[in-house]
C-alpha cells in the first residue's frame, strides 16, 4: 500500500545525555518507511518516519543539530528548541528522571511555554520503581503532567505514544482546490541553490502564473503555473533562513532545510533537487535525495548556475553530481541556469517526463510479453541446485509504480537479480527518474 499522509512533525528536545537518540531509534526502529530494496541509500539518523496506531508523522531528534561548543547547555540548547518551535507541530521534551534538575532547565521549560505548541513532557531513564519515584521531583518544573518512560526497555512508550497521537493535527489541512490535478512538485536543496531564482524564471517566463500564495511561518511557499498543456504546482522550499530566524553561518540552516524538504516532500509527486553546479552536490542533497526514495517520489536533479562555469567543469560537476548520488542511478541530472533561462525549458520537460512515468500503468498484457523474454534471456539464477520459478507479473500500484512478480521460492531468488529485474522494467517501459517497486509473491499451490 502507498504511505499514509504524514500526520505532523514532532521534535525531540532536550539537554545533552537525557536519551534523546535512544528514545528517537526506540519510536522509529522497526517502523521506519522504507519502500525500495536498493542498497547504499544515505539516510539522515536525526529524521524518521513512525507509524503509530494507524497515523504517521514525521520525528525529528533535535539533538544531532547541536553544533560542537564548550557549553553546550548555553549554546545548543538554545537552538534547538529555537528550531522545534519554529517547526515542530508536536514538541517532546526529554528530562532525566535521576538526575538532578539544573537551571538550564528552568529556562528550556520556559521557552517551551510561550511556544504557543503541544508540548509532552517525559521523564526518561525510569527504568524502575524507584526511578519513577524519584522522577517525581521533575514536577518542580511546573508542567502539568509527566510521562515516566525508559527508552531503553520500552517502559512507558506506549502510553508516550497515545499523547503523542492525541496531540497531533486532527487531519492534514484541506487541499487546494485550485491546484487539484496539478503536477506536485517539490523544489528542494541548500539554501543558496537558487530555488527561488527558478521559480521565478519558470513563472516570469510562462507568464502564465496562475496563483502565488505565501504559506504559513512553517509551510513552503506554492506556485502555481502551465506549460506545454500541463498544470504544475512548484512547492518551493526558500525563504527557509528567514523563517527558521536563524543567520547564514548558523549550522542550524541546513537541518531547517531539511525539515522544509520534508514538508514539501510530503505533498510531492517528483521532487526537483536543485545543487549549485560550482558547489557541488553536499552530503546534505544525497541525505534530502535519501528522504525522497523511501518516500517513493519521482526523482529529477538539477545542477544550476552552469552559466558561471565553462563547458569542461559543467562536465565534471555532473559526472560528481552523478558519482556522489550513486544510489539514485536512474535519476536524470539537467544542466541548468535559473538566472540566464539555458536549460529551463528542458529541467520542466523533464520533470513532466518523469511526472508521466510515476503515473504510468503499465498493461498486463505488455508486462507479461516484456517477461517472457526475460526470462528467455536472463533466467533466475539456481539456488542450491534449483531455479526459483517466475510465472507471471502485473502493476498493483501507480504512483509510483509498483510491480507484483508472482513465483515459486521467491526468498531464493538473489538481490542482483531482482535489482536486473527492477532495472529491465524502467528501461523497458520509459520509467526513468521513478523508484520502481517490485514485490515477489509465492504462488499459491492448488489442493
Amino acid at each position: 500500500p502507498a504511505p499514509l499522509p504524514s500526520a505532523g512533525l514532532v521534535a525531540l528536545v532536550g539537554r545533552p545525555n537525557t536519551g534523546k537518540s535512544t528514545l528517537f531509534n526506540r519510536l522509529v526502529g522497526k517502523r521506519i518507511a522504507i519502500v525500495h530494496d536498493e542498497p547504499g541509500v544515505t539516510r539522515d539518523r536525526h529524521y524518521g518516519d513512525v507509524t503509530s496506531r494507524g497515523r504517521r508523522f514525521t520525528l525529528v531528534d533535535t539533538g544531532g543539530f547541536d553544533p560542537e561548543s564548550d557549553d553546550p547547555m548555553r549554546q545548543g540548547i538554545k537552538r534547538q528548541i529555537d528550531l522545534a518551535i519554529a517547526e515542530a507541530d508536536v514538541i517532546v521534551c526529554v528530562l532525566d528522571a535521576v538526575a538532578p534538575v539544573t537551571p538550564s532547565e528552568h529556562a528550556e521549560l520556559g521557552l517551551l511555554r510561550r511556544a504557543g505548541k503541544p508540548v509532552i513532557y517525559v521523564a526518561n531513564k525510569a527504568d524502575s520503581p524507584r526511578a519513577e519515584a524519584e522522577a517525581a521531583e521533575l514536577y518542580r518544573l511546573g508542567m502539568d503532567r509527566l510521562i515516566p518512560i525508559s527508552a531503553l526497555h520500552g517502559r512507558g512508550i506506549s502510553d508516550l505514544e497515545m499523547a503523542i497521537e492525541a496531540a497531533l493535527p486532527a487531519e492534514p489541512a484541506a487541499p487546494d482546490v485550485s491546484a487539484e490535478g496539478a503536477l506536485r512538485v517539490a523544489i528542494v536543496g541548500r539554501p543558496n541553490a537558487g530555488k527561488s531564482s527558478l521559480v521565478n524564471r519558470v513563472s516570469g517566463e510562462e507568464r502564465m502564473l496562475v496563483d502565488a500564495q505565501p504559506g504559513t511561518t512553517r509551510d513552503p511557499i506554492d506556485t502555481l503555473v502551465e506549460r506545454d498543456g500541463k498544470r504544475l504546482l512548484l512547492i518551493d522550499t526558500a525563504g527557509i533562513r528567514r523563517k527558521a530566524k536563524v543567520t547564514k553561518e548558523d549550522s542550524a540552516v541546513e537541518a531547517v532545510s531539511v525539515i522544509h524538504a520534508i514538508r514539501a516532500m510530503e505533498r510531492a509527486e517528483v521532487v526537483l533537487l536543485l545543487c549549485d553546479a560550482a558547489e557541488g552536490v553536499a552530503e546534505q542533497d544525497a541525505k534530502i535525495l535519501g528522504l525522497a526514495v523511501d518516500r517513493g517520489c519521482g526523482i529529477v536533479i538539477g545542477l544550476n548556475k552552469i552559466d558561471l562555469l565553462d563547458r569542461k567543469a559543467v562536465a565534471k560537476a555532473e559526472e560528481d553530481a552523478r558519482d556522489k548520488l550513486s544510489f539514485v542511478p536512474w535519476a536524470p541530472i539537467v544542466q541548468v541556469s535559473a538566472r540566464s533561462g539555458r536549460g529551463v525549458a528542458k529541467l520542466l520537460e523533464t520533470v513532466g517526463q518523469v511526472a508521466d512515468a510515476y503515473r504510468k500503468r503499465v498493461p498486463t498484457g505488455e508486462l507479461n510479453r516484456f517477461f517472457e523474454q526475460i526470462l528467455l534471456t536472463h533466467p533466475p539464477p539456481t539456488h542450491g541446485g534449483r531455479a526459483p520459478r517466475l510465472f507471471f507479473v502485473t502493476q498493483a500500484e501507480t504512483s509510483p509504480p509498483l510491480f507484483v512478480v508472482v513465483a515459486s521460492d521467491p526468498e531464493k531468488l538473489h538481490f542482483s537479480y531482482r535489482r536486473y529485474v527492477a532495472n529491465q522494467l524502467r528501461q523497458a517501459f520509459g520509467l526513468e527518474g521513478v523508484p520502481v517497486r517490485v514485490k515477489y509473491k509465492e504462488r499459491r499451490r492448488r489442493g
